[in-house]
């Protein structure tokens, strides 16, 4: 499933809570395309700091840590 996909499934069940409540098969097919989206969030994040490089004063330039 696309990323684009999953987002408009969870804005789809969304509206639907708001509205008319959801099932608990909808709540738990939520709750997993959430956490695709926070995991690729993630991910997406991970990979950019990644490919940080800080300056320093002295100018060098250094690799983000990892802490």
């Amino acid at each position: 499933m696309k990323m684009d996909e999953v987002i408009a499934r969870i804005n789809v069940l969304a509206k639907k809570a708001k509205t008319e409540g959801l099932t608990a098969e909808e709540t738990e097919e939520r709750d997993k395309l959430r956490r695709i989206y926070i995991d690729s969030v993630k991910a997406n994040l991970v990979g950019q700091l990644e490919n940080t490089y800080i300056i320093g004063t002295d100018g060098v330039k250094r690799k983000v840590q990892h802490k």
